[in-house]
């Protein structure tokens, strides 16, 4: 009896259009942002499943149904019944987080089948970035012929960002992000994380001053409309509107909202003119994996994290 391949996407909507193309195949959804909050390297032990669930509850409200979830990941009990293992993710640092800890959990349940990535990204003919759900039928199917196995080199690699990740000193991945591999945006999102923590002059984020940057430069008329700008302007970040609309809420010091308009306030200028560092005003505490985001600050000129000094007084 010929063996099946099993797939793992990056969530409901490219499972359920993996369905629609008649993929026969057995899919595994896996549905977490590991981009934001507590991570350990043990990906396969309860204690990670209850600091996850916790984050999850504390943060966004998601409830978790630990049952489901350990269903779904039971796929991977009996994978002598696959040939190969396809990942399905996208070129960003929402997917690509994920992806690390899927390659880990495969090494730590010591799965030796061939890994092939699937990933979005610059597509022919597009002027933008696509994720593989905006893809259509024909691009996915291209993107699905073209995919590419992973190497043993690959996969060191994912072990070793993975346990970085999970790890107190994220300037570790500097290095990383000159180093060629089959993870064509890894460097792209290396990047993108270290930019995620306060900058050293102004306490915002990359992807805080971005949003300041699109209320400054566009007419945005209500909350509805920023979060829709938001979420096609993020770069290489990917993060989901649930995630972008705690972000807007946050930076609520920053700007007025009226019946027809939302506008920067002096403090929106001073942080976008880095005329005054704002980070524990925004109090953005976020953990990424191992690291709390206000223990360090990015500097621009050393372009490092830098440990965070905030006067006392």
């Amino acid at each position: 009896m010929e063996k099946q391949c099993l797939h793992i996407t990056n969530g409901n909507n490219l499972t359920d259009f993996l369905k629609e193309l008649d993929f026969k195949d057995d899919i595994l959804t896996w549905q977490e942002m590991l981009c934001e909050g507590p991570t350990i390297a043990k990906i396969d032990s309860d204690e990670f499943i209850e600091l996850r669930i916790a984050f999850l509850k504390e943060h966004y409200n998601i409830e978790v149904d630990e049952k489901d979830m350990k269903h779904e990941l039971a796929k991977l009990d009996n994978v002598e019944e696959y040939s190969e293992i396809n990942l399905w993710f996208d070129y960003n640092l929402f997917c690509h987080i994920n992806l690390l800890g899927i390659i880990n959990l495969l090494h730590q349940k010591e799965i030796k089948i061939p890994l092939y990535l699937i990933c979005s990204g610059r597509v022919k003919g597009e002027k933008n970035l696509k994720g593989l759900s905006e893809l259509n039928s024909g691009q996915l199917k291209s993107h699905y012929k073209n995919k590419i196995k992973l190497t043993s080199k690959d996969i060191d690699l994912a072990i070793a960002l993975w346990r970085t990740y999970c790890g107190k000193d994220h300037n570790i991945f500097k290095p990383y992000i000159v180093e060629e591999s089959n993870f064509k945006y890894m460097s792209n999102c290396l990047k993108a994380h270290l930019e995620r923590f306060p900058h050293q002059n102004s306490g915002l984020g990359n992807i805080e001053a971005n949003i300041l940057k699109i209320i400054n430069e566009n007419d945005v008329k209500s909350i509805n409309h920023l979060l829709g700008y938001c979420l096609n302007y993020q770069g290489y970040y990917g993060y989901s509107d649930l995630q972008l609309n705690l972000k807007i809420k946050e930076l609520s010091l920053f700007y007025t909202v009226s019946d027809e308009s939302i506008r920067l306030n002096r403090k929106g200028h001073e942080a976008l003119l880095h005329q005054h560092n704002f980070a524990l005003e925004i109090n953005n505490n976020m953990p990424y994996g191992g690291v709390n985001r206000l223990e360090y600050q990015f500097s621009e000129e050393k372009n490092r994290l830098i440990k965070t000094i905030f006067n006392a007084n």
